[in-house]
C-alpha cells in the first residue's frame, strides 16, 4: 500500500502449511474469521472479550458453510463418476 506521502507501506505476511494433506476447514474457518475480526490487545478487556466471543460464532458459521460447500462438491463428483460409468470410483468419492 502506498501511504499519503508516497512512501510503501508493507502489511504482515502470514504463510500456512500443512503436511500430507489439505487444508481442514476448522482451519480454512479460522482464518478467514481472523480476517473479518480483530481487536486490538489494548482494547477495554470487555470489549476484546465480546468481541473474540463474536469472532468464535463467526468461525463456526464459516466452517458450517465451506462444510456445505465441500459437500456439494463431492456430490458433483459422484453424480459425475456414476455418469461416466465409473461406479467404483464413484463409491470411493462417496466414503471420502
Amino acid at each position: 500500500m502506498i501511504g499519503s506521502l508516497g512512501e510503501v507501506e508493507v502489511g504482515s505476511v502470514g504463510v500456512h502449511t500443512t503436511h500430507q494433506r489439505g487444508i481442514a476447514p476448522e482451519e480454512v474457518a479460522s482464518r478467514c474469521a481472523d480476517k473479518i475480526v480483530s481487536v486490538s490487545e489494548s482494547a477495554n478487556p470487555l470489549i476484546r472479550e465480546q468481541a473474540n466471543a463474536f469472532k468464535q460464532n463467526i468461525q463456526k458459521v464459516i466452517e458450517f458453510y465451506v462444510r456445505q460447500g465441500i459437500n456439494g462438491y463431492k456430490t458433483d463428483l459422484y453424480n459425475e463418476a456414476l455418469k461416466a460409468g465409473d461406479d467404483g470410483l464413484a463409491n470411493i468419492i462417496r466414503r471420502l
